[in-house]
């Protein structure tokens, strides 16, 4: 910590459909019931008026004092700029993001507030479990896909360990790394029901490294939130659009910051860790554990269909087909539009 600096959080959740409105108002709940109180948080409404009108009136007592403040996204569409309107408004020294069909646990911000005793970490992140709409795990659903479906995936080292990036809905930054570095990417990142995209964090964080290298990102195990898995993301359907829709955001992403650091945990993550997933699950299914044999069959389905996400947005990136935007965050505290006057703004040819 720097002297006479804050470990004041800002939580910022955005939000798109009222089709989760018991969702937010559960995660705007978890917030509000931590062990160490955030300073504020931040709903940040995406392009829906009756909505933002909505929330506005739901915490209209809250927003009095500042605890509860509903903000309409000042960006184009998508969690990337709603993120960034949600971080130039933020007062506190850090910046925290919970997913809106999330809850966390009562001491998750009390972790992200020790990962930072250390003045060179720049971003804590925490561990995300599902929470299945059908009460348990499809039998034939591999943990090591578990990002599928925004959670934290088999293989990430446990405790409380050094990564090159955190995952953007359960995590937290020190305000001033988006000065040094920037905002959310626009381009990538989830827009509403569209395909899921995703990566902006990845992008966002190698960023970040190379705008200070010193800067130390870490992963705190114990800061928990548990994501709701809805019915539809239980299907094979979504886990292969899904895959197919991570390869080309990481095709995205490998071309902005190269290959070597786009895909770097990659690499580990399909050598080691997917390859051990197929044996464990061709081990149960010789066992005659249930959904061994369909376990293993999804790690490698998984696989082709992200790589050829991959080559495909390999091929468009070369031919100039997909562009995303990286503007600096305004500075100050009650900031206008999230994006800065845009005069600053870089285009990352994807």
């Amino acid at each position: 910590m720097t002297e006479g600096e804050t470990r004041d959080f800002s939580v910022v959740i955005c939000v798109y459909t009222e089709d989760r409105w018991e969702d937010i108002l559960a995660a705007v709940a978890s917030v509000r019931h931590q062990s160490r109180p955030a300073l504020e948080t931040l709903l940040v409404v995406d392009h829906n008026p009756a909505l933002l009108e909505r929330l506005r009136r739901e915490y209209e007592e809250c927003a009095a004092d500042g605890e509860v403040r509903v903000l309409a996204n000042a960006g184009p569409r998508g969690l990337s700029a709603g993120r960034n309107t949600g971080i130039a408004a933020a007062r506190g020294a850090f910046v925290a993001f919970l997913d809106d069909d999330a809850v966390a646990e009562r001491d998750w911000l009390r972790h992200f507030h020790a990962g930072y005793a250390d003045p060179q970490v720049m971003a804590v992140g925490g561990r995300t479990e599902p929470a299945w709409a059908s009460g348990r795990r499809p039998a034939w659903f591999p943990e090591e896909f578990d990002w599928v479906v925004g959670c934290t995936y088999r293989g990430l080292p446990p405790g409380r360990v050094r990564v090159r990036n955190v995952l953007g809905g359960n995590a937290s930054f020190r305000r001033t790394a988006f000065d040094a570095a920037g905002g959310f990417a626009t381009g990538i990142g989830r827009d509403g029901d569209k395909r899921p995209l995703g990566c902006e964090e990845t992008e966002l964080c190698i960023r970040l490294s190379r705008a200070l290298p010193d800067a130390v990102l870490l992963i705190d195990d114990r800061a928990i939130i548990h994501h709701r898995v809805p019915p539809a993301r239980e299907h094979f359907g979504y886990f292969r659009t899904r895959t197919y829709a991570e390869g080309l955001s990481k095709a995205l992403v490998a071309r902005s910051v190269g290959a070597d650091k786009g895909l770097e945990s990659e690499r580990r993550y399909t050598t080691r860790v997917l390859p051990a997933g197929v044996v464990r699950g061709l081990r149960d299914a010789a066992l005659g554990r249930p959904g061994g044999a369909g376990r293993a069959g999804a790690i490698v389905t998984g696989v082709a269909v992200a790589a050829a996400g991959y080559a495909l947005g390999s091929w468009r990136a070369r031919r100039g087909g997909a562009v995303f935007e990286v503007a600096p965050i305004a500075a100050g505290g009650e900031r206008g539009s999230g994006l800065g006057n845009g005069s600053g703004t870089d285009k990352e040819a994807a």
